[in-house]
């Protein structure tokens, strides 16, 4: 039994070290906040780890993951009033060109016009744009037909593109 743990626990590990990036740049898209994406990963893992069995079995673990973190993001959001969706913009990683602020103003224009869409549009944007998901997986995250994926998802662009504080960038959802 003991062997039989460890070697759970290991395989887990090394799940995490693959997944943890990916999660948490999707947690921060839907949560918004690098502190509230860090714990809406966490929690995502925690329920993960407990179901691991399941999990490993799947025929994408990632995507079961995934999964797990939409839904957590769902019941936490159920319980946060939405005034509280963006708050900050982290520091950009990475050499900075000539245009450095203005990609960094984008970038905060953006998170914020992210953070003002309800819920399930941010979802089916941040997924399956950014995340660049089918409309199939994305309708397996989000636990809805293809159908909800389609609607929430052009409902989210329309209002990207309606965003004030967006005009001026190059494309958004394909389109200028």
């Amino acid at each position: 039994m003991g062997a039989q743990k460890t070697e759970r626990d290991e395989e887990f590990r090394a799940f995490i070290a693959v997944a943890w990036t990916r999660l948490l740049r999707t947690a921060y898209l839907l949560a918004g906040d690098a502190y509230a994406a860090e714990d809406l990963v966490q929690q995502a893992l925690e329920r993960a780890y407990v179901a691991w069995g399941r999990v490993r079995g799947a025929d994408d673990p990632h995507a079961y993951v995934r999964r797990i973190l939409v839904n957590e993001h769902a019941r936490r959001f159920r319980r946060r009033p939405p005034e509280q969706l963006v708050t900050a913009v982290p520091e950009r990683a990475g050499p900075e060109g000539q245009d450095g602020f203005e990609r960094l103003a984008e970038r905060a224009a953006l998170l914020t016009a992210l953070g003002a869409l309800p819920p399930r549009q941010r979802q089916a944007v941040v997924l399956r744009y950014w995340e660049d998901l089918s409309e199939t997986q994305v309708a397996a995250a989000m636990g809805c037909s293809v159908g909800t994926v389609k609607s929430q998802s052009a409902k989210g662009l329309a209002k990207l593109r309606a965003a004030t504080s967006l005009r001026g960038m190059t494309t958004i959802g394909g389109r200028g």
